[in-house]
């Protein structure tokens, strides 16, 4: 899978994706750090990646309808650590690895993924 990691995710999370085989850049790497949502997520399309973020606000369907990009990732956690995110990852790329991905909104949490768009909607524990 292809994805691009927003700034507020640490450049450990991108080493961390690519060590599990996924094509993995950061907004950091390619000095893209405040550009404008909307900038961002036609950048991902262009580059047919998905976002991974801990903005929800790219959570909203009616501001990124699933249809018109390649994929987000909201992790939506209690804690955004480097190493909480990297300890709720794994789980999620389980599940990424089984599902669609393209034109998907995923909501991940610590025990539940989210994901919106595609046929059919779900959620999974």
């Amino acid at each position: 899978m292809r994805f691009k990691t927003d700034e507020n995710l640490h450049p450990e999370v991108a080493k961390f994706l690519q060590k599990q085989g996924h094509d993995a850049v950061t907004v950091w790497d390619e000095n893209l750090r405040g550009i404008k949502d909307i900038q961002m997520i036609e950048r991902c399309r262009l580059e047919k990646r998905a976002l991974l973020t801990l903005d929800v606000g790219f959570g909203d369907l009616r501001a990124y309808p699933p249809e018109n990009h390649c994929g987000i990732v909201v992790l939506r956690l209690d804690s955004q650590s480097r190493k909480h995110v990297l300890g709720v990852l794994p789980r999620a790329l389980q599940l990424i690895r089984t599902e669609p991905w393209e034109k998907r909104l995923w909501i991940v949490d610590e025990s539940t993924v989210r994901i919106r768009g595609g046929e059919p909607e779900s959620d999974q524990p």
